[in-house]
């Protein structure tokens, strides 16, 4: 089975030194069924699934810590299309059950299509913060290019 997350061996070992492997291959099933990841076999290497599928290995090993917070830094760069709704949909779904997602991305539509608030940056300061509804691309664009008093 996949190996699982470093993070998650502390608590996934017998008196802190050996791995309770039925642990981790049962975690590891419980992350492929419930993210959908579609390897070949049991034993397939990372590297060799698609990108979307290591996309979201990656991110079923941390919700496998049972998080408060999720950090997700382009989640979706690099991947098909079809991968990207897959992971827009898990992001939805976390977030419905209470889970709180910290989401970065350069790209505009992502951000206003999952966003319920957005802080922009620019020149490494928090220019501004938009609500769902106050959300546009000149008002994001505007706070990442120049001044607040441009955006509001």
């Amino acid at each position: 089975m996949v190996v699982w997350n470093k993070a998650s061996l502390k608590r996934d070992s017998w008196k802190g030194v050996f791995l309770n492997r039925r642990a981790e291959s049962e975690l590891a099933r419980e992350g492929i069924k419930a993210l959908s990841i579609r390897p070949a076999g049991d034993w397939q290497l990372v590297r060799f699934l698609s990108g979307g599928n290591q996309q979201k290995l990656v991110i079923a090993k941390w919700l496998a810590m049972k998080p408060r917070v999720l950090l997700l830094d382009e989640p979706t760069r690099g991947i098909d299309v079809g991968a990207k709704q897959e992971i827009y949909q898990l992001i939805e779904d976390l977030a419905s059950k209470g889970l709180a997602i910290l989401f970065v991305s350069s790209e505009l539509e992502e951000v206003m299509g999952l966003a319920d608030r957005v802080l922009v940056m620019h020149e490494g300061e928090v220019s501004g913060e938009l609500m769902r509804g106050e959300m546009s691309e000149e008002r994001i664009m505007a706070l990442a290019t120049s001044s607040k008093a441009v955006a509001l």
